[in-house]
């Protein structure tokens, strides 16, 4: 058994700077911010408004200012993993790109959807990765571009959703410290509550889809 366990040791954020704040909301659906902030605690979340910027845009600052923090060379970045939901496209993954961006020459790389559970599941992943004695930095990244599947005329979804990116950079840990145990499970059983419907196998996109807002976020 391997006393090795995978430490956090580098942190960094990246945000748009558009600020879409709950009385901007208010005029664009019928909410106020009180409504919002006692129900959900938000009270402003970030826009991509920057044209011809996606998802591997955001995580690939992230990860810039996380190289730069930790003085990091980039071709000693053995895997770079990146939770979303909101890929650039469906492929090439969006990790593909980011290591690109940021010069990770050496990396492999995947993207894991998870929705919310992306970046535990990641850290996971990556937990085990570097446990196992195979690899000694991966960068996990968690990035979501949501403003380009949230339908902005429904009150249920707009005011929940932003875009944004953090990354943390794992490395080896035997002084007891890192990431422990986990306890990981999913359950489909809320599926129904919560889906983007079309846009996959099951409901390629098509005029209809489309018309009927299939590619938004569908909260019940």
């Amino acid at each position: 058994m391997t006393n090795i366990r995978a430490a956090i040791t580098a942190v960094h954020g990246w945000l748009p700077d558009y600020v879409l704040n709950n009385e901007e909301l208010s005029k664009m659906v019928d909410t106020t911010d009180e409504w919002i902030l006692t129900r959900t605690g938000i009270s402003e979340r970030r826009v991509m408004k920057e044209p011809g910027k996606a998802t591997s845009y955001m995580a690939s600052n992230a990860v810039k200012g996380l190289i730069e923090k930790k003085g990091l060379n980039p071709e000693e970045i053995d895997l770079i993993i990146v939770a979303t939901v909101t890929p650039d496209m469906i492929f090439p993954t969006t990790a593909a790109l980011v290591a690109k961006e940021v010069g990770a020459k050496n990396a492999f790389g995947f993207d894991l959807n998870a929705a919310c559970s992306g970046f535990l599941f990641g850290l996971e992943t990556a937990s085990q990765f570097i446990a196992s004695g195979k690899y000694k930095k991966i960068i996990l990244v968690g990035a979501d571009m949501m403003s380009a599947i949230t339908d902005y005329s429904n009150r249920k979804t707009c005011i929940l959703f932003g875009d944004g990116a953090g990354a943390v950079l794992l490395e080896p840990c035997t002084d007891g410290n890192g990431v422990i145990d986990s306890d990981l499970h999913i359950d489909a059983v809320g599926a129904p509550f919560l889906y983007l419907k079309a846009g996959g196998s099951l409901h390629p996109a098509t005029e209809e889809t489309l018309k009927n807002g299939d590619h938004y976020v569908f909260l019940i």
